[in-house]
């Protein structure tokens, strides 16, 4: 059974960084695509970020503050967040996707952006 586990959540200042970490276990395969989903309270889940390949997409509302960081471990995504803002406050998910195996998300990581 595939499981992504996320790590590196927690509560930082306006203008600080964080970085999550999500690792794939259970997958006898690569998958096509991984990256990252937010859900703030009241409001739809949206994609944050994610990678194809060698070919990466970022919203609008991050572009220039996050990254992808290019990992050689084909089954781990990476999510560096600098200069976060109290809009940045969500739950984020990793997601992976194979276009046979299957959507697979992990259970989230709450990020908080307070002073």
């Amino acid at each position: 059974q595939v499981q992504l586990v996320e790590s590196g959540g927690g509560l930082v200042q306006p203008g600080g960084s964080l970085r999550l970490s999500c690792v794939a276990s259970g997958n006898r395969f690569n998958f096509n695509a991984m990256g990252w989903y937010r859900q703030a309270p009241g409001k739809e889940r949206e994609l944050v970020a994610d990678i194809t390949g060698d070919s990466t997409n970022y919203a609008d509302s991050v572009k220039g503050r996050f990254t992808i960081p290019r990992e050689n471990n084909k089954s781990m995504v990476s999510l560096q967040m600098n200069s976060l803002k109290p809009e940045d406050t969500a739950v984020y998910y990793c997601n992976a996707r194979h276009p046979y195996f299957g959507n697979y998300w992990g259970q989230g990581t709450q990020v908080t952006v307070s002073s």
